[in-house]
């Protein structure tokens, strides 16, 4: 079966008591038991409940793993993955990320002794002096955001296993419809289900999907023991979404790839970032290890000074942070999801004042370079 129909009816066999087409929302804080020393697999919902074992098990099968776990947030999922690190040990994360992980990294891990080690990762050659000099751990975004590069996941992994170190990759841009981490390598798949596998901008969520059993079960343990988990209206929300999961992808690529060769041609615009484009130093890459390129654009603007006037003039584009969702939004990682990089680094990364980020939405591309043409 493919994927896609697999995710369509994700939930709809679940309930064989009513036959329920739509997985229910069990909303309920505490189970009653049927006697002492039995039990219905559930107890109290932060443990477990059944709206969300439906999810968990969806997004293990999607992904490949042999468990998924979701979270409150995509941040709290990368909190419990560093739950597997101790106090002088090293992870190899992306150079070029988003902001709150950065954040997570510097502020949160970095003062209990866990030192994150900052590489582009699309230089297989610079992540393997990285693990040289010993790690725990490697974090891959890719594509990465905003800057969108592609880093070679299949040579990662191998380099990886060669150095003992946890391969994760943060797999929101792309999703298990288009790129499958597990597949090529990776230990560890992880999500901020908030963006497509949502994909209304209703919900905030996470998720991981494990490979390796001793592995996931530690990371359950760290999730029942902190308890960032989402409640079970969430879990159906993302139920919901997965279900479309598909469909809006198909939409959302092939207007991405007008939108980027639209802003290819515009004289205002210095360079544009998206890998379905042939130009694009990742795109042979990404079609090797990939069945997509995603629905992420971005671009740097010839004049940055043009930035407010932009944002405050776009009439179909909303300006709000996050991305994945059925609206079409532009942020400026400078100021918004990437704040919490300090601007010398960012101004090194390619972060710069002038850098604009697309997410794109389900509305007509035609439609979408109306309005970018309108204040360009």
């Amino acid at each position: 079966m493919q994927l896609e129909s697999y995710l369509a009816q994700c939930g709809s066999r679940w309930d064989d008591r009513t036959g329920a087409t739509t997985m229910p929302i069990y909303q309920t804080a505490t189970f009653r038991h049927p006697g002492l020393g039995r039990s219905t697999g559930y107890d109290y919902s932060r443990t477990g409940n059944p709206t969300r074992a439906a999810l968990e098990e969806t997004l293990a099968t999607a992904d490949g793993g042999c468990r998924g776990l979701c979270f409150a947030s995509g941040m709290a999922a990368l909190d419990c993955l560093t739950k597997l690190f101790a106090p002088g040990e090293r992870i190899v994360v992306t150079e070029d990320l988003y902001g709150g992980t950065y954040r997570l990294f510097e502020r949160v891990c970095r003062p209990m002794g866990v030192e994150a080690m900052y590489v582009d990762t699309s230089d297989t050659a610079a992540v393997e002096a990285a693990l040289a000099a010993g790690a725990k751990a490697l974090l891959v975004e890719s594509p990465t955001n905003p800057l969108l590069k592609v880093a070679d996941l299949r040579a990662l992994s191998r380099l990886a296993r060669a150095h003992g170190a946890l391969f994760v990759v943060d797999n929101t841009f792309m999703t298990p419809l288009l790129q499958r981490p597990l597949a090529l390598g990776a230990d560890v798949a992880v999500y901020s289900a908030s963006k497509y596998l949502g994909g209304h901008n209703d919900v905030v969520a996470g998720a991981m999907v494990v490979r390796d059993p001793a592995v996931a079960e530690r990371l359950a343990f760290f999730q029942n023991a902190a308890g960032a988990v989402p409640g079970p209206q969430d879990c159906w929300l993302l139920l919901r979404g997965l279900k479309t999961l598909g469909v809006r992808l198909r939409r959302q690529q092939a207007s991405a790839l007008d939108v980027a060769a639209y802003l290819c041609g515009h004289p205002a615009v210095s360079r544009v970032h998206y890998p379905g484009l042939a130009s694009h130093p990742g795109h042979d890459r990404q079609t090797l290890q990939a069945t997509g390129f995603g629905a992420m654009v971005s671009f740097e603007l010839a004049d940055p000074s043009r930035v407010e006037a932009i944002l405050s003039g776009v009439r179909l584009f909303l300006f709000a942070e996050s991305l994945g969702g059925v609206e079409s939004l532009v942020t400026l990682p400078a100021v918004q999801t990437h704040a919490d990089i300090e601007p010398e680094r960012r101004a090194r990364l390619g972060v710069t004042d002038g850098l604009l980020r697309l997410s794109i939405g389900l509305e007509d591309p035609a439609d979408l370079i109306a309005d970018l043409e309108a204040v360009l």
